[in-house]
């Protein structure tokens, strides 16, 4: 790996810091925990490819009152997927006794309450708990660049709320909500390749797969008719 040293060389320090301190949870194609691994070595697509390795991840979506959902342009320090529009939050709960309490996903949603802070200035009072709904869960793998990628167990989480925002310019580039024309708009830019416009590969996996019905429930106050945590959909970027 004598080529990695200096690749990270240009690593934002904060994203540094992140990627070594951060411990995330291993698991099975089944999601059971099978161990713990750094930030690093889980987005090394070298490690995921010859190591297979799995970790859980969530993925937030926050609409407002209005059913608006919020987006988020990633910041151009990340290491995976730089610049890129994405759903509210994404990310990991880590290795720690809070975030791998399974019951009623409590801890994923403990950790998506963290990170709705670090990444949005969202208070834990504007996001509780328990007003997030865990709809489904899917697994994926999407290669960033030639070293970075992705190879996640995706919890999805719903939550409805209006919440004041104050996004961290070290994790968030732009924020913006959306209506679901605005999102269509968006999604055209992205395959015509106008304006720069990308979005990551796994709001785009639920965007194409499972978003526009979710929604639908969400605007009728139905969610729970549709939520399906027993199933683990497959997919490819």
């Amino acid at each position: 790996m004598a080529g990695a040293a200096g690749d990270d060389a240009g690593m934002d320090a904060v994203q540094r810091r992140l990627m070594f301190e951060d411990e995330c949870i291993l698991v099975d194609e089944q999601d059971n925990v099978v161990g713990h691994e750094s930030k690093y070595n889980c987005h090394l697509m070298e490690k995921i490819e010859s190591e297979n390795l799995l970790h859980r991840a969530f993925s937030v979506f926050l609409f407002n009152s209005k059913y608006e959902l919020l987006l988020q342009q990633r910041s151009a320090t990340k290491v995976t997927f730089p610049l890129v529009w994405t759903n509210t939050c994404c990310s990991h709960p880590l290795y720690r006794e809070s975030e791998l309490i399974q019951e009623n996903y409590l801890g994923t949603r403990n950790a998506a309450q963290r990170k709705l802070l670090d990444e949005l200035g969202i208070p834990a009072q504007d996001a509780p708990v328990d007003q997030f709904t865990p709809v489904g869960r899917m697994l994926y793998k999407a290669p960033s660049d030639g070293k970075w990628g992705e190879h996640e167990l995706d919890s999805i989480l719903i939550m409805v709320r209006d919440v004041k925002l104050q996004p961290n310019p070290d994790e968030v580039a732009d924020v913006k909500y959306v209506n679901r024309e605005q999102l269509k708009e968006l999604i055209q830019k992205a395959d015509a390749g106008e304006d720069g416009m990308k979005l990551s590969p796994w709001f785009r996996l639920i965007v194409d797969n499972f978003l526009m019905r979710w929604w639908d429930h969400v605007e009728k106050g139905t969610l729970s008719e549709v939520v399906d945590m027993e199933t683990i959909h497959k997919l490819k970027d």
